[in-house]
């Protein structure tokens, strides 16, 4: 659905339940998020659903239009999920989105002060991000070569000659990892199009951990983004910002790998310039690229591991190698370098631990 439109049955419900002026004024911030702040789709549900949320609060107290909304109403609305046992992730992301609608109601006229400025959110408990040894990190990236019968590849080889009658979609839905591919006088198609897909996993592995990229900007990297002559990749990012990220000689060999001998059988003609093509043709879903690595990581006999794992990982071996943490910030795409610090948490815990494993006196 459109920016402009809540999502979720319960949101839907609420947001049919608010007074007109409150039911346009999201609409219209939900327009401003996606045109104007350039946020995600995900983004804009997100704050979308938390601001109907809000204002189906301050509906019951009373409130019909945006001017009367105040701080203490805010402040109850988030008083009342904190009682509820909300995260306190989700407490502070519901703040953020009300800190946001406040300051964009005040500019608009619709507030007569920015009444949720002062508003304080729970401070989230940052966590340590789970971050793979460097020979574990080249045993999942080398997986697809090593063990042809994954979960995923397995399941989409034997699904070949299923779909291959089917109509390509322009992206897989998660969990559907159906090849499709006409069968060719004298081929199997079923082995042809497992092998694709265990080259375009290949592929896949060595970009999230070569590059450090999130999985939702390389599943949106497009043939012409990829400078094969320099080695680098053109990544779009939060917010819309781009960003050139290098990778190195085992990427490329597996990118070509892929463009010669496994995008071709996947292709067809509504696969776009997308990069990485899902069984049917479409763009490589995210969701779908993490139950990839997720089932990579399981066959490599490897903990849990996701693709931000990879991206936690790609960093905190940069750093341990001796990167500068500037580099690492404008290789990941963080826009603040207190986002970057953490992974020297990561080594940092690292080297104490080397520290009391192996130093007589520690």
């Amino acid at each position: 659905m459109g920016a402009r439109e809540p999502v979720g049955n319960s949101t839907r419900a609420m947001h049919g339940a608010l007074p007109a002026p409150l039911r346009e004024a999201v609409d219209e911030f939900a327009g401003y998020l996606a045109s104007v702040r350039n946020r995600s789709a995900h983004t804009v549900r997100a704050y979308v659903a938390d601001l109907v949320s809000l204002l189906d609060h301050a509906r019951r107290m009373g409130c019909t239009e945006v001017a009367e909304l105040s701080l203490d109403t805010v402040r109850s609305w988030l008083a009342r999920h904190r009682t509820t046992g909300a995260a306190r992730t989700s407490l502070a992301r519901r703040a953020a989105a009300a800190r946001t609608f406040s300051a964009w109601a005040h500019r608009t006229g619709l507030l007569p002060t920015d009444v949720a400025a002062t508003l304080a959110s729970p401070r989230p408990r940052r966590t340590l991000p789970t971050v793979l040894r460097p020979e574990q990190a080249a045993l999942l990236v080398e997986e697809p070569t090593r063990h042809p019968a994954t979960p995923a590849s397995a399941a989409s080889a034997s699904a070949a000659s299923a779909s291959a009658t089917e109509s390509p979609r322009s992206e897989d839905a998660p969990g559907t990892e159906s090849p499709r591919t006409e069968d060719a006088p004298g081929t199997n198609a079923a082995e042809d199009n497992g092998t694709a897909v265990r080259l375009r996993d290949r592929l896949l592995l060595e970009l999230l951990y070569g590059t450090g990229v999130r999985v939702s900007e390389a599943c949106g990297i497009d043939t012409g983004d990829v400078d094969q002559a320099r080695r680098v990749v053109r990544v779009r990012g939060k917010g819309g910002r781009e960003r050139t990220v290098p990778y190195g000689l085992p990427a490329q060999r597996a990118l070509d790998d892929w463009l010669r001998h496994g995008r071709p059988v996947l292709a067809v003609p509504d696969s776009g310039h997308a990069l990485l093509l899902g069984a049917r043709g479409g763009r490589l879903n995210p969701t779908t690229a993490r139950r990839i690595v997720s089932d990579y990581a399981e066959a490599a006999g490897l903990p849990r591991t996701s693709p931000h794992a990879l991206r936690h990982s790609a960093a905190t071996h940069l750093l341990e190698g001796g990167a500068d943490l500037r580099a690492v910030q404008e290789l990941l795409g963080h826009s603040s370098l207190a986002s970057t610090q953490i992974y020297t948490h990561v080594s940092v815990e690292r080297l104490r631990a080397a520290y009391r494993q192996a130093h007589p006196r520690a």
